[in-house]
């Protein structure tokens, strides 16, 4: 992901959390993420550890303060059901991670690009 930032002019900040609950902490601003910024772009992993991904996409999607913030599910499952279930909860869109590093780079920046210089969203 790293990587992938940095072939843009102004690189978008990266804040990595380790689990759906700590993702979830951060988003709320709790704890230690008290001072956190807000997101304008959220790439979650399927299968985060401790709480479940669709449980947290549940959460921020189901939250008004937070609803706004663009998901993109990033995964290496192909299986529709987990396609249809993350868009059923609303994420932004469903991104299989290609195996090759040169083709997630690839995937990475062109949803980058899209979200940060072609689509417009809400501000906080």
């Amino acid at each position: 992901m790293r990587e992938a930032l940095r072939s843009f002019p102004a690189v978008p900040s990266l804040k990595v959390v380790s689990d759906g609950g700590e993702a979830l902490r951060y988003l709320r601003r709790e704890a230690e993420h008290a001072d956190a910024r807000r997101p304008s772009l959220i790439f979650m992993d399927l299968n985060l550890p401790k709480l479940d991904s669709r449980e947290v996409l549940r959460q921020l999607k189901g939250d008004p303060s937070l609803r706004t913030i663009p998901v993109a599910v990033l995964t290496s499952s192909d299986a529709d059901r987990d396609v249809r279930e993350v868009y059923e909860m609303h994420a932004n869109c469903y991104l299989r991670k290609p195996v090759d590093l040169d083709d997630y780079l690839g995937v990475v920046r062109q949803t980058i690009h899209f979200w940060f210089e072609v689509a417009q969203v809400p501000g906080e």
